[in-house]
């Protein structure tokens, strides 16, 4: 009886941290630090891939589906919608509004849907992150939120130039109704950042610049504006809305003499980068000697080595362990040492065992009443109130079947493995169907991962060594057997047998899904074993 109720206790506890973590994500003052994207262009890939990456933190939505390209002979219509982000199920049309409609295109693509829609299958995808930018500027009355933006774009377009013409188009005709927002735009040969605001309630359109990643370059977005001065003869690397300069003297946001930069001018921050931003440059080319005292970074870094898939997956863990900004470096404990003989012969101090990144405010609180300054709360690039993360690569290289990879993960990025999910892939496993943000969902896939992670969370320093290592073990086996299976699906595409080649890619994904959640539910009997006797 005693052990059932410890296991009760803790199994309360588990939820109180997860429930707290997003309490505190709304009534934090880094409340609008929601998500980051890290870009890799071609040229500063280790395998000549593109990458962009995106982490959705914050209750929205863990369903995805793969929404099916159609052909449309006959001039309709298609609805653009309000309220999508925080649904149960792709049919829950709760709360979900129409905004208005536009001309449907005669042919759409394929494209992974997810709560921000991210990946087509002719390789082009997208990242996001919320700046928020002024509230003036804000005009509900605009048709177009951001993430129906990044569907309509997949849906259409094949290159990100195509894309950010499109989008700049699409608000210009219809408005823009959101706050300040970044997308991060790749395809197999480019990858540009596109930053847009509203132009304020007395104007249905917006206001909107874009900015390449250099070819051998790396940069990241991580809800802040950093698009700073725009040289629209370079046509290369920017693009911009028509009223990017104008509208900026028309709202008193800019005097015409100083130097024009879109992150001053619409960015509402007093520099256009924080821990972030600075961690993660400076982690990618710490040759720079990059100065977070300093009044800005470099839009883009070149890295001081090429950087692999796995370094990104790397950085999407990071906590800023072993690092000055380390939120957990001064919960110590001291522990008594002894000889063979079992004699006292002295005191270690070590951190201890319940320290963990992502403390809850209340914790962090707690710690700081008993000893002032113990815990600096740091926003870390992994965080526990992540709704699901992607890193997707893009590969010229290959069919386009399985040129395009997201490398897809629930919960927290740090704790989570990560499954590939194919531009070529046409059904996804059926867990996936339901989001578990709003209730505890046994069929939702995110709880499959979820609960073992916040037991894993109640005593992190003896966990995380295991934890890291199924997840090492899973990274590695996803991208030793994606060679094998894609040599395979090319020979299929090849060969003209098409829908032999998606049955394969569709049933990997599964295959991989099952055995991770399999070993994350052995994860959690174990944490409940380890934890039901106490700690």
């Amino acid at each position: 009886m005693k052990r059932h109720l410890t296991a009760f206790l803790l199994l309360i506890c588990a939820i109180a941290t997860f429930a707290q973590s997003i309490f505190d994500q709304v009534n934090d003052p880094y409340f609008g630090e929601t998500c980051t994207s890290i870009m890799v262009s071609k040229g500063a890939s280790a395998d000549g891939s593109v990458i962009t990456s995106h982490t959705c933190d914050g209750r929205y939505r863990t369903w995805l589906t793969i929404e099916q390209g159609q052909q449309f002979k006959n001039d309709t219509t298609t609805p653009i919608f309000k309220g999508k982000l925080k649904t149960e199920t792709p049919w829950d049309m709760r709360k979900v509004k129409v905004a208005g409609t536009i001309p449907q295109a005669k042919q759409t693509y394929s494209f992974l849907n997810t709560a921000y829609p991210c990946l087509n299958e002719k390789q082009l995808a997208i990242g996001e992150t919320t700046f928020v930018g002024p509230k003036e500027l804000v005009n509900e009355d605009g048709m177009f939120l951001i993430e129906e933006l990044e569907r309509i774009a997949l849906e259409r377009c094949s290159t990100a130039r195509d894309a950010i013409k499109l989008i700049g188009e699409l608000i210009e005709e219809y408005g823009y109704g959101d706050w300040g927002e970044c997308i991060t735009i790749a395809d197999k040969k480019e990858v540009w950042q596109l930053e847009i605001v509203g132009e304020g309630p007395d104007n249905i359109g917006g206001i909107w610049a874009a900015q390449r990643i250099p070819d051998g370059h790396v940069g990241v977005s991580a809800n802040i504006s950093r698009i700073g001065e725009i040289n629209l003869k370079d046509k290369d690397h920017f693009m911009a809305s028509k009223n990017v300069f104008s509208a900026a003297k028309k709202l008193g946001r800019w005097d015409g003499k100083e130097p024009f930069k879109f992150w001053k001018a619409y960015g509402d921050v007093e520099k256009p980068f924080m821990i972030r931003e600075y961690f993660i440059l400076n982690a990618l080319a710490p040759s720079l000697n990059l100065d977070f005292e300093a009044d800005e970074l470099p839009f883009s870094v070149k890295p001081d080595k090429k950087v692999s898939v796995q370094d990104v997956m790397a950085l999407y863990r990071e906590t800023y362990e072993g690092t000055e900004y380390d939120m957990t470096q001064n919960l110590l404990v001291t522990k008594k040492k002894y000889n063979d003989k079992k004699e006292e012969i002295g005191v270690d101090t070590l951190k201890s065992p319940i320290a963990n990144p992502w403390m809850g405010r209340n914790e962090r609180n707690l710690y700081n009443a008993l000893k002032e300054e113990t815990v600096e709360f740091q926003r870390t690039v992994a965080v526990s109130w992540c709704s699901y993360s992607e890193i997707i690569q893009l590969r010229d290289w290959l069919p386009d079947e399985i040129g395009g990879i997201a490398w897809f993960s629930f919960d927290n990025p740090a704790q989570s493995p990560r499954i590939p999910i194919y531009s070529g892939a046409t059904e996804l496993p059926e867990s996936f169907n339901f989001c578990g943000q709003k209730r505890y969902r046994d069929d939702a896939a995110t709880w499959q991962y979820r609960k073992a992670n916040k037991l894993a969370t109640l005593e992190w320093q003896s966990t995380k060594e295991g934890m890291n290592k199924e997840i090492a073990y899973f990274e590695e086996k996803g991208l030793t057997e994606t060679k094998e299976l894609e040599a395979r699906v090319n020979q299929l595409i090849e060969a003209g047998e098409k829908e032999k080649a998606q049955n394969l890619l569709n049933r990997y994904t599964k295959d991989f899904t099952g055995a991770t959640m399999l070993r994350w539910k052995e994860l959690e009997e174990k944490y409940w074993a380890k934890f039901g006797l106490g700690f």
